[in-house]
């Protein structure tokens, strides 16, 4: 299977090397040079433009920043579906609206090719270790046709329902992410100041009731103070605002995550945008 990906930075860097580990071919294109090295040292190769990577690919994969990013490489005119030949799929995997996937898919559908909405749950660590799942939504059809490759990326790919509801699970699950991230950066914050040995307290907590995978994967972090981006703050940043919308569309109440959005958005200001989203700490600091 060759499959092409159009977005190769932290997550679409780890969704190659698990593509390449399964034994599929990979065809990629990305706007900053370093990544497409990247992606030709783990074995892919250069589309040279989204259109390269549309002609060759049989399934185009999106892994992308932002929604803008994202509806021109879908529905511009030098984009996919301008390229895609009748009935080829696009995976869009990046996490951007549920209003924007429905229209991308209405907008592929009337163009003959075909959508699936496959936003990913995990840390492009995560990802890249083969942990966490992909949500699925579309037709059922479609996804049990690509389903092998997308299992192939991470253990479990669940079909969610229509096109649109996937991303609203993946809010809903970034949602969770963002009140334990800052949930566990609050409780090493106080561990800390209480004079406990904050290495010894979270070795503690994760074996603990109180437990929860982003006191596993964030707790190191906070604990040493050192915050390598497997998801940037700027990114989820955006991500928080989609939830923020998402739910003001369907009326649910949100008061953890706007105080949780507050001090995100403080961390952000003092100029930690580029690094990961459990420096959130430093606003407690």
């Amino acid at each position: 299977m060759l499959v092409g990906l159009v977005g190769v930075g932290l997550l679409g860097h780890a969704v190659v090397s698990r593509l390449r580990a399964a034994g599929h071919e990979v065809i990629g294109h990305d706007v900053v040079a370093e990544r497409v090295k990247a992606l030709i040292t783990l074995g892919g190769r250069p589309g040279g433009s989204v259109k390269g990577v549309v002609e060759a690919a049989d399934l185009v994969c999106v892994v992308l920043p932002s929604l803008a990013a994202v509806e021109e490489v879908v529905l511009g005119p030098a984009g996919i579906a301008a390229a895609a030949r009748r009935g080829q799929t696009v995976a869009q995997m990046s996490t951007i609206s549920p209003a924007l996937t429905e229209r991308l898919a209405a907008e592929c559908r009337a163009r003959g090719v075909a959508f699936l909405d496959c936003p990913v749950s995990g840390t492009s660590g995560m990802v890249e270790r083969g942990d966490g799942l992909i949500f699925v939504g579309g037709e059922r059809p479609l996804y049990e046709r690509w389903r092998p490759v997308l299992e192939s990326i991470l253990p479990r790919a669940v079909f969610v329902g229509a096109a649109g509801q996937a991303m609203v699970l993946k809010l809903v699950a970034n949602l969770l992410v963002a009140l334990n991230s800052a949930a566990a950066a609050e409780a090493l914050s106080m561990a800390a100041r209480a004079g406990l040995d904050v290495r010894l307290a979270l070795e503690i907590l994760t074996a603990s009731a109180a437990s929860s995978r982003m006191l596993e994967v964030r707790g190191p972090m906070i604990a040493r103070r050192e915050f390598p981006p497997q998801m940037k703050l700027d990114l989820f940043m955006k991500d928080l605002h989609l939830i923020q919308e998402a739910a003001a569309a369907v009326g649910a109440p949100l008061p953890l995550t706007d105080a949780a959005e507050a001090l995100y958005r403080q961390a952000q200001t003092a100029g930690r945008g580029g690094e990961d989203l459990a420096v959130v700490v430093t606003a407690l600091d």
